[in-house]
């Protein structure tokens, strides 16, 4: 029987998984190096912002109810039954390889402090044979333990996504991949409390696999989409009418093309996936559909240099307003948002950026306004690179009065292009010709 489950790394993954354990009557403590992350988790304060449903409800109800509490301590492994490990892995991609420091650290800790018959899982996305070569040697040598023996060990990628987490974690299916059968059914029996959707069980191996498969997968469809919205602009047409009339066929799901990829799976597992072959093959497709969609938060940028260029005006000097920095639309998340990639370029040709996002609090190195007509008044042009609900709802006519220069470039299909021409504006837009 599980009653005590310790989740290292309380973040987009943590979070909702702590607060759904405890939710279900189970003692749940989260860990984070964050002091300030901590006291307010136990403030029953969400540190996730953004639209998140339920979420911040139900943290502060498991709080109240002494079910949850965020600690520093990783004594609390002692008598936990469960752990769950739920740190970032990012990825090096001038060194080529998986940057796996919060993830060594987590399971140093983890390893000097469980107990025998403890169940360890990681719910991060790692490479391929990861668990075999870095996770099980660490929690052994620090533990004095043996995986399978003295303790159990599996690998449940996570399924989140920020607007989406606790839906996600409730309705979604999962691979269950542990290090035997015993681990397997473990893990089935764990998270049969918190998902509806249907419990896999499988081997470690195949469950990192999997996870940096999907990733992969939607990566390179996305890199087709934008390659398509890049030959619509050259022959003058709209990809977005093409992608809806494609879509009619049978078996077609062309995917938005936009400004770039962002969040934290996305832009690495396709890397991570081809780390795990590497020295054995060189996966080709993967690569050059992460190296494309690399490319769109430079290539909308250019999509404003241009809109000057060709109205006979220089971008330099010029004020341009970068609207929406997180990746996702109605989310805080900042994780590898492609707005840095138009904000980066911008700044390179001399253009003066201002940056708004309703969302976003702070960003090392970025002046992140809250005032939207405050940040694009007297602006010369508006780069839309995240779909807020709040960018939907704006009003062209007030726009006009508000900037300097009447140019829009639209990263997201937020507006239609002949009434935002209609207007007086001029309009650029990802995909539209």
């Amino acid at each position: 029987m599980f009653k005590n489950i310790v989740i290292v790394g309380t973040g987009y993954v943590g979070i909702p998984v702590a607060v759904m354990f405890a939710n279900k009557g189970f003692n749940v403590v989260g860990i984070n190096r964050t002091k300030e992350k901590i006291d307010l988790i136990n403030k029953g304060i969400c540190p996730i912002e953004g639209d998140e449903p339920n979420l911040p409800e139900l943290l502060e109800k498991v709080i109240k109810e002494k079910k949850l509490t965020a600690t520093t301590d990783y004594s609390v492994c002692k008598t936990a039954d469960a752990i769950l490990i739920c740190v970032e892995t990012p990825f090096d991609s001038d060194k080529w390889e998986p940057k796996y420091d919060s993830l060594k650290s987590a399971l140093k800790s983890v390893g000097e402090n469980m107990s025998k018959g403890a169940l360890v899982i990681v719910e991060s996305t790692i490479a391929p044979t990861t668990m075999d070569t870095l996770v099980k040697p660490i929690l052994e040598n620090t533990s004095k333990m043996k995986a399978g023996v003295d303790f159990l060990l599996g690998n449940c990628p996570e399924r989140v996504m920020p607007g989406k987490l606790l839906y996600n974690i409730e309705n979604l299916s999962r691979v269950c991949g542990g290090i035997n059968k015993e681990t397997q059914d473990r893990m089935l029996e764990l998270y049969a409390n918190i998902v509806k959707g249907e419990l896999y069980p499988t081997d470690c191996l195949t469950a990192e696999v999997v996870k940096t498969t999907e990733n992969a997968y939607r990566d390179v469809e996305i890199a087709f989409a934008n390659e398509v919205a890049l030959i619509c602009e050259k022959l003058g047409i709209n990809v977005y009418e093409v992608r809806e009339l494609v879509n009619k066929a049978p078996y077609r799901n062309m995917h938005l093309p936009g400004a770039g990829v962002g969040g934290h799976c996305l832009p690495k597992d396709s890397l991570l996936l081809s780390y795990g072959v590497k020295g054995i093959m060189t996966p080709e497709l993967m690569i050059l559909s992460r190296n494309l969609n690399k490319q769109m938060p430079i290539h909308t940028a250019e999509l404003v240099i241009n809109a000057f260029k060709e109205n006979g005006m220089d971008v330099k000097s010029k004020k341009i307003a970068v609207c929406g920095f997180a990746y996702l639309e109605n989310s805080d998340d900042t994780r590898n948002t492609p707005a840095m990639g138009v904000i980066e370029t911008l700044k390179a040709k001399g253009a003066k950026v201002v940056v708004h996002d309703p969302f976003v609090k702070n960003y090392p190195g970025v002046e992140i306004n809250k005032d939207f007509e405050k940040t694009i008044e007297g602006a010369d042009a508006l780069v839309f690179v995240t779909a807020h609900n709040d960018y939907k709802a704006l009003n062209l006519d007030k726009l006009k009065k508000l900037m300097k220069t009447p140019i829009i470039v639209d990263g997201r299909n937020i507006f239609n292009k002949e009434k935002v021409n209609e207007k007086g504006f001029i309009y650029k837009g990802v995909g539209k010709g």
